[in-house]
C-alpha cells in the first residue's frame, strides 16, 4: 500500500509538469515550426513533381523522330498534330509505333518517377502535369498533341487495371470504326467511372486502391483536357467528315 501511494504521488506530480511543459510558448512555437517545415517540404515536393512532369511531358517525340528519320516536320503533314496518329500518315508504321510508345512512356515515367522520389501522393499530380506538357509544350510555342498516349501512360502507371481496360476499349473501337479520335474519346470518357468501380474494390496501385475518389477526379481532369483538345475532331465526327486511321489528310 505504501509503495502504491508513493507511485500515485509521483504520477500526480509528473503529469502536471508534462501538461505545463506542453503548454509552454516555446513548445508551441517548436510544434508550429515543425508543422511549417513539413508544409514547406510538401509544397516543394509538389512543385518539383509538377515541373518535372510538365517538362518530361513536353518532349515532342513525334516531331523529333520524324525529323531524325528524314520524314520532315510532322507539323506540316496531315493534321499538323505531333502525335502517333498523325505520324502514321507519313506511311511509316514503325515510326508511329515508336511515337506511341514514347508518348505513353513519358506519361508513365512522370508518374512513377514522382512516386519513387516523393511517394504515391505525387504520382497523379505529376501525371496530370505530363499530359499538360504534351498538350502545351513550352518548346513548340505551347502547341502540342492531344494527350491520348500520354494520358493512357498515366493511367497505366497509377491505375493499371483502369489503364488496361481503357487501352482495350480504345483498340476495340479503333479496330471497329477506324477512327482514332472516337476511340480515344470513348476510352477517356469511361476512365473516371472505371476508377470508382475498380478502386472501390481495393484493386490496383495505391493511387487507385487507397484513394479511388481522388484518382477518379484526376482522370476526369485528364479526360476534360483530352476532350478540349479534340474539339475540332468532335465537330468533324458530328459532321461525318472525320478522317480514318492511316489516311492522309
Amino acid at each position: 500500500m505504501a509503495g502504491r501511494s508513493r507511485k500515485n504521488a509521483r504520477q500526480s506530480t509528473e503529469y502536471p509538469l508534462r501538461r505545463q511543459t506542453a503548454g509552454r510558448p516555446g513548445h508551441r512555437h517548436l510544434e508550429s515550426r515543425q508543422t511549417g517545415l513539413r508544409m514547406n517540404g510538401m509544397m516543394t515536393s509538389h512543385f518539383f513533381a509538377l515541373l518535372g512532369g510538365y517538362l518530361l511531358g513536353s518532349i515532342p517525340f513525334g516531331l523529333i523522330l520524324t525529323r531524325l528519320s528524314g520524314a520532315g516536320d510532322i507539323r506540316k503533314i496531315g493534321s499538323g498534330n505531333i502525335g502517333a496518329t498523325n505520324v502514321l500518315r507519313t506511311g511509316r508504321k514503325g515510326l508511329a509505333a515508336a511515337t506511341l510508345l514514347l508518348d505513353g512512356g513519358k506519361g508513365a515515367a512522370a508518374a512513377l518517377l514522382a512516386a519513387y522520389l516523393g511517394g504515391w501522393a505525387l504520382a497523379l499530380p505529376a501525371g496530370i502535369a505530363a499530359v499538360i506538357g504534351h498538350l502545351f509544350p513550352v518548346w513548340l510555342g505551347f502547341r502540342g498533341g492531344k494527350g491520348v498516349a500520354t494520358g493512357l501512360g498515366v493511367l497505366l502507371a497509377t491505375a493499371w487495371p483502369v489503364g488496361l481496360i481503357c487501352c482495350a476499349l480504345w483498340f476495340a473501337v479503333a479496330r471497329t470504326i477506324k477512327i482514332s479520335s472516337a476511340a480515344a474519346l470513348c476510352a477517356f470518357a469511361f476512365a473516371p467511372l472505371l476508377a470508382l468501380a475498380v478502386g472501390g474494390m481495393g484493386l490496383g496501385p495505391p493511387p487507385l486502391a487507397q484513394s479511388h475518389w481522388q484518382a477518379a477526379a484526376a482522370f476526369m481532369l485528364i479526360a476534360v483536357l483530352v476532350f478540349i483538345r479534340h474539339a475540332d475532331n468532335i465537330a468533324r465526327l458530328r459532321a461525318g467528315t472525320e478522317s480514318r486511321i492511316g489516311t492522309r489528310s
